[in-house]
């Protein structure tokens, strides 16, 4: 039966709806809430910015088309980790797991907890500022503390089994949808916008300084895209893997595309490019502008709740990776071992939630998010090349629409946007690939002090 716990502990437990809705979750987050704002300082051009994300979305969806085939093909808990072992060589599903341990999952979740500070702060700026120090730092001790206490609660919830936290999981996410649509729909029907934002705009050469800037750009954009993979990391948990797998990806990413493509309308809409340039909390300042300070406090309160789904879904994903990587003896042992009780990676959500505090205590917002979209941006262009490897191999019951076209864009988008992101920011990008590279000595480590070895070789 498909929902007998497997030999590794894990249940097939869910099915479409559950898991199409960590894909919006994992995808909804700190990014869609704060980039926007950022990236018209460099782009200066609204319409170019709507473009840019319109683009952006064109490429999540195929490399979502993408990973659905591979993730049909190899239906199991892990994700990238799980892909790249059996696709090419246990190193790199080692090194894919190691960055996501920093810059897939952990950090993801204190950039979000940190941006539901930012926007509780912005509604009520003496709730985090209660005056018992009466020091210059109390506002950001308080928002850190805060944010900490976020990830400890919703690491409880998730430690306690996966049913629990797929309630709330699905709760946040489909209030955090009505939100997004109910935000957008007021704003056009009853905001005080302009619709004239649209035309105007500084100058934007489309040289090489600005096609790096563009490549930059996208680089965010990628960043508020990803988690369209996210299906793929629970993939022993997944009720008819082949087919609930793709099927989720598609219907996630594209719900995704579709919302982003409006709450960026919505910005142009209530606020001028000067107005948005550079501003983090842009939805809490678009909602301001579109309806009074009061109603924008109220708007800037939801955003900070809707982000909760956001950090919610990198909790229940990343687990998963540091889980299969133990049982592969390429992590530490306890990383693998599943509560008795609840059937859940319990230590790997805690390890987790653990790394993510600390860079909430030691990191700031643009400290831990910078770095992040250069990180998120190696590893699935090799899984999407996996696509072609599936193919010559004959495995697997599921074909991606569009073949080979689809797997092909992604990959010369994906490269591009490397490339011309390290040009414009090569200190972060350099420190992305250091931390990527420190992975490969913890990799032969591993492997020396275990006597399990992966297969990798496609599943059968």
């Amino acid at each position: 039966m498909e929902n007998d716990i497997e030999k590794n502990g894990l249940k097939r437990q869910l099915g479409l709806f559950p898991i199409t809705n960590i894909v919006v979750a994992n995808m909804i987050g700190t990014g869609i809430f704060t980039t926007s704002g950022l990236l018209m300082g460099g782009l200066k051009i609204p319409l170019l910015l709507i473009a840019l994300w319109v683009i952006g979305g064109i490429i999540a969806l195929c490399g979502a088309l993408s990973y659905g085939e591979v993730g049909a093909a190899i239906p199991k808990a892990g994700g990238e980790y799980i892909f790249l072992c059996r696709l090419y060589h246990p190193m790199f599903g080692f090194l894919s797991g190691w960055v996501s341990l920093f810059a897939g999952f952990s950090a993801p979740i204190a950039a979000a907890a940190i941006g539901v500070m930012e926007y509780i702060n912005r509604a009520f700026p003496s709730l985090l500022n209660p005056g018992l120090f009466q020091t210059s730092w109390e506002p950001q001790f308080w928002r850190k503390a805060c944010a900490i206490l976020v990830i400890l609660i919703f690491t409880m919830i998730h430690a306690r089994g996966l049913k629990t936290g797929a309630r709330v999981q699905n709760f946040l996410t489909v209030m955090k949808v009505f939100l997004i649509a109910g935000l957008i729909a007021a704003g056009f029907l009853l905001g005080r916008g302009n619709p004239e934002n649209f035309k105007l705009g500084g100058d934007f050469n489309f040289d090489f300084n600005g096609w790096k800037v563009i490549g930059l750009s996208l680089m965010w954009i990628m960043f508020s895209y990803s988690g369209w993979n996210a299906a793929a990391y629970i993939g022993s948990e997944v009720k008819n893997p082949s087919k609930n797998i793709p099927r989720s990806l598609f219907l996630g990413t594209g719900i995704v595309v579709l919302l982003y493509f409006m709450m960026n309308l919505f910005y142009v809409f209530a606020l001028s490019p000067s107005e948005m340039s550079g501003v983090i909390s842009i939805g809490g300042l678009a909602a301001g502008k579109l309806f009074g300070s009061s109603l924008g406090n109220v708007f800037s309160l939801l955003i900070a709740f809707a982000l909760f789904s956001s950090l919610s879904a990198y909790i229940i994903l990343g687990p998963r990776v540091y889980y299969a990587m133990s049982r592969d003896g390429t992590f530490f042992r306890f990383a693998s071992k599943v509560h008795p009780k609840y059937n859940v990676p319990s230590q790997s959500i805690w390890l987790q939630g653990g790394l993510a505090g600390l860079m909430v205590l030691f990191g700031t917002f643009d400290q831990i998010i910078t770095y992040m979209g250069f990180s998120l941006g190696v590893f699935p262009l090799m899984v999407v090349f996996g696509v072609f490897k599936i193919r010559r191999s004959g495995e697997g019951s599921y074909r991606l629409p569009g073949y080979p076209v689809v797997p092909i864009f992604y990959l010369l988008a994906g490269t591009a946007i490397l490339f011309l992101g390290f040009l414009e920011r090569p200190l972060e990008s350099t420190i992305a690939v250091f931390m990527l590279l420190t992975g490969i000595p913890l990799f032969f480590l591993f492997r020396k002090s275990t006597k399990n070895n992966p297969a990798h070789t496609l599943v059968r």
